[in-house]
């Protein structure tokens, strides 16, 4: 039984993922009340973290068994000495996988309540502690060192330092406070450390704030997929057109060994800041970070400008990553999304903007990966099947390595190009109580299939770009 309700989303929002998930073509291939359970058994994943922590190993400085012993150190640390398994996947290897034990239900509720906004709350799932910044209220007698309930306010409507709050809540565990509630409403302003150090979560996973900084970085386990598939090599020039904060980014260098040139862009400058700061803490120094728009990114004349900076020219890159904005519905956990439908469904002109300089960018022979952490079939079949209609360069390849599903049935995609694409949808395995005994019971490889589909929504497509788009140098 799931502990949470399924994601609140607005009532049009949820309407409009639910007809691409129940549309005619899949209907037709199951039934509608297999269609409409597994849209439901979608939502409720997505309220739900997933069954693993997926951290990747810097194999740039070290080895993954050397790390994998550091983290088993840590771990046993912080969880009071017990044991608890790190696996290494099979198909990734530089990926180490940590269960998640939980969700726990006989935790005792204390009288004493803290209420954090619902972003805070999705981190507190996933191992975090609550940052001041994250607490919307506060008991009214709350003193440093008491144990308190910590609930998040899913629908947004706790006002900014109350005492009391008695709206739609979730219950998320227990912690101890590091500061009096005066000294969190009327103390210091700015105040950014952390104010509940929880110690009963409902889900146990590890934290990660600043250990072995140098040596992991937390990430989902389809972003860690989608570099393997993009499969850069040594000496060559790769674009990262979305790249903040830099998880895809590095991990592309490490897998290149740091040789060659990886060209980082992202329109927000702070964003482009911690990129260079992961680049420069994980050692790497072929990444080339910009602060730029990505669908300017094309020269348009062959005036010298500035070299090796944006815009660039045309057929400039062996393989380009396109990790796109998007509307982020795959994330988990996620309680709440309060965006409205015109948010939701705003991504696809900008995605397809990109996808036009991406392939402009590309040398022939070259790779374009494409990729969202988002569950619409707008934002990714459909978007799959414009690119083939609309840029006839461009073919559609197997992955490798191929740990999702297929793609979804609706977009008018062939099963042959449904089986080219990866989805990660966790609606096609059962939520999960995982704790200490079954864990010591559980058989590896079982382990390995649970983390390889109770994951985020997430989904990837690889082309080829099979000849030029530059019709006057084709001529030539």
């Amino acid at each position: 039984m799931p502990i949470f309700h399924k994601i609140s989303l607005r009532p049009e929002v949820e309407n409009y993922l639910k007809q691409s998930f129940m549309n005619e073509e899949v209907v037709s291939a199951s039934s509608k009340q297999e269609a409409e359970r597994r849209f439901e058994a979608l939502l409720i994943h997505l309220a739900h973290p997933p069954s693993f922590t997926t951290v990747r190993v810097n194999t740039h400085l070290a080895s993954v068994e050397h790390v994998r012993g550091l983290l088993l150190n840590e771990l046993e640390k912080q969880f009071s000495g017990s044991s608890v398994p790190v696996l290494q996947h099979p198909a990734l290897p530089d990926v180490l996988l940590i269960p998640v034990t939980g969700p726990r239900r006989n935790i005792e509720k204390q009288q004493c309540e803290v209420i954090v906004g619902a972003q805070c709350g999705n981190a507190v799932l996933r191992g975090a502690h609550v940052y001041v910044p994250g607490i919307v209220s506060a008991s009214k007698f709350m003193k440093a060192g008491d144990v308190i309930s910590v609930y998040s306010d899913i629908k947004g409507k706790c006002k900014k330092g109350a005492k009391e709050f008695d709206g739609t809540k979730v219950f998320l565990g227990n912690g101890v406070s590091e500061l009096s509630r005066k000294d969190i409403f009327n103390g210091i302003p700015d105040l950014k450390g952390i104010g509940i150090r929880m110690t009963e979560p409902i889900y146990l996973s590890p934290s990660f704030d600043n250990v072995l900084p140098s040596y992991l970085f937390l990430q989902n386990l389809p972003s860690a997929v989608v570099a393997h598939v993009l499969n850069p090599q040594p000496g060559e020039k790769i674009l990262d057109l979305c790249a903040a904060p830099g998880g895809k980014t590095t991990h592309i260098a490490a897998l290149m060994q740091d040789q060659g040139e990886v060209i980082a862009l992202d329109k927000i400058l702070n964003k482009v800041e911690k990129l260079k700061q992961n680049a420069s803490l994980l050692g790497l120094h072929s990444i080339r970070a910009f602060c730029f728009d990505a669908t300017k990114a094309v020269k348009l004349d062959m005036i010298d400008g500035t070299e090796g900076t944006p815009p660039f020219l045309p057929e400039s890159f062996d393989r380009i990553l396109l990790d796109a904005p998007c509307s982020g519905m795959g994330q988990r956990p996620n309680m709440a999304c309060t965006w409205t439908l015109k948010e939701v469904t705003s991504y696809q002109p900008l995605q397809r903007k990109l996808l036009n300089v991406a392939v402009q960018l590309l040398k022939p022979g070259g790779v374009l990966v494409y990729s969202t952490c988002t569950v619409t079939l707008a934002e990714n079949e459909e978007q799959v099947a414009w690119a083939l209609k609309t840029f006839p360069c461009l073919q559609l390849q197997p992955q490798e390595p191929q740990i999702g599903g297929e793609g979804m049935v609706g977009a008018g995609l062939s099963p042959e190009q449904l089986k080219q694409l990866q989805r990660f949808d966790p609606s096609v395995v059962p939520l999960q109580d995982m704790d200490t005994d079954c864990l010591g019971d559980a058989k590896r490889e079982d382990m390995i299939w649970l983390a390889n589909k109770d994951c985020i929504g997430f989904f990837i497509a690889k082309f080829l770009k099979c000849k030029s788009t530059e019709e006057k140098v084709s001529r030539k």
